[in-house]
């Protein structure tokens, strides 16, 4: 059974957020850090140190214009010398004053349409980065009763996801992302999983829906949300990250790696893991106090031992205990496999892939970190807005 295991992971994907490797923090404060890229092509550098020390982390997303340089071919190329390439692309239409009442669902048509054009560009992005998927998220909303039309904003909502799917082309992918609430607190226009589901019903099938799992109310059950996206084939992509109370935006696996498990068995079980499916790994933490490549990867390796965990679930046995009605058997099968300390079958993979079996001991032997921070002197430090 290791042997499939081993296959499995050493198949699997896992995208990086390039925002994660720039100063971030709270709404209170940005701690800086030393050594943290200046530019897009110097976050790229960062993303492929990921991907060197764990070997499954070839593609890095693009926030724009967190992002914007002037040629995206250039920094393809930059991408494509390092071993990885640009993954998803990520539209920010919530930072501009503009959309202080919302950006494609704002009640002024000419801010709506500033708010389009801005995605719109995002789909050039992708021609020219070779980009396979688009990923909206809405800050849009309202935060008193009566404030705007819910109808008539669901209605701009609409609008503006069909135009901008009408503009991809056949190898791409709409992937539109649900949150429960913040910055706005009386309505969200994209606040849960059907109301997203619904919209990319309705666009077709190049549209799917992404789960952030810290994007939902305390006791959601997220396994069961997965389950259900996957049985309707619209689940789109994962924004891995843990969260305490709210989106803390921690370490995926970090608050709760019982669940990421759980998570991880709801996608081995609708077969998420191959690539017919399609789904796209992705983590989106951006937190403020801890060193940011090593973040990384062991956000990458808390997915791999999630996922080795949930690999390990024998299903045959499972499915008999619950045929049989036999509650504990099969809670204990799923506990069997969570309890397996799969870390020294992940070090075992990592070896025979040609990596060192701890990929956060071998970049710290690196002397990457000294040497960043050694190099990156003067400019202006990438961080959130820039």
């Amino acid at each position: 059974m290791h042997g499939e295991v081993n296959s499995v992971l050493r198949a699997q994907r896992i995208e990086l957020p390039s925002w994660a490797f720039g100063n971030s923090g709270t709404r209170f404060k940005v701690f800086g850090q030393p050594g943290v890229p200046r530019t897009p092509f110097e976050k790229v550098d960062d993303a492929a140190q990921v991907h060197r020390f764990t070997g499954v982390a070839p593609t890095v997303a693009l926030h724009i214009p967190w992002d914007k340089v002037p040629d995206y071919r250039v920094l393809a190329d930059h991408a494509s010398s390092r071993g990885i390439s640009i993954g998803t692309i990520n539209a920010n239409v919530f930072q501009d004053d503009d959309y202080k009442l919302g950006s494609v669902a704002n009640p002024d048509p000419a801010i709506s349409r500033k708010a389009v054009a801005h995605l719109l560009e995002c789909v050039d992005i992708m021609d020219a980065t070779g980009s396979r998927d688009l990923k909206l998220w809405f800050a849009d909303g309202t935060n008193y009763p009566g404030q705007d039309d819910i109808q008539d904003r669901q209605e701009r909502l609409s609008q503006a996801l069909q135009a901008t799917y009408e503009r991809l082309a056949e190898h791409q992918r709409m992937l539109l992302e649900y949150k429960l609430f913040e910055p706005s607190f009386y309505t969200t226009d994209v606040p849960d999983w059907g109301t997203a589901l619904l919209h990319c019903t309705r666009l077709g099938p190049q549209a799917a829906v992404v789960v952030d799992t810290g994007h939902h109310a305390p006791g959601t059950n997220i396994e069961f949300i997965v389950a259900m996206l996957l049985r309707a084939g619209k689940l789109g992509g994962f924004d891995f990250n843990s969260r305490f109370y709210a989106d803390d935006d921690l370490m995926v696996g970090s608050a709760d790696p019982f669940q990421l498990f759980r998570i991880m068995y709801e996608v081995v079980r609708g077969d998420g893991l191959s690539e017919a499916a399609g789904i796209a790994f992705m983590l989106d933490q951006c937190h403020n106090i801890e060193p940011k490549i090593p973040a990384q990867i062991r956000s990458v390796m808390n997915v791999q031992e999630a996922t080795a965990k949930a690999l390990l679930v024998d299903r045959q046995e499972l499915k008999k205990a619950q045929q049989a009605g036999d509650v504990l058997c099969a809670n204990a099968v799923l506990m069997d496999a969570y309890n397996t300390d799969v870390r020294p079958l992940l070090a075992g993979l990592r070896e025979e892939m040609g990596l060192a079996p701890d990929p956060v001991a071998a970049y710290h032997r690196s002397g990457y970190a000294e040497r960043i921070i050694a190099d990156r002197v003067g400019g202006t430090p990438a961080g959130w807005g820039s």
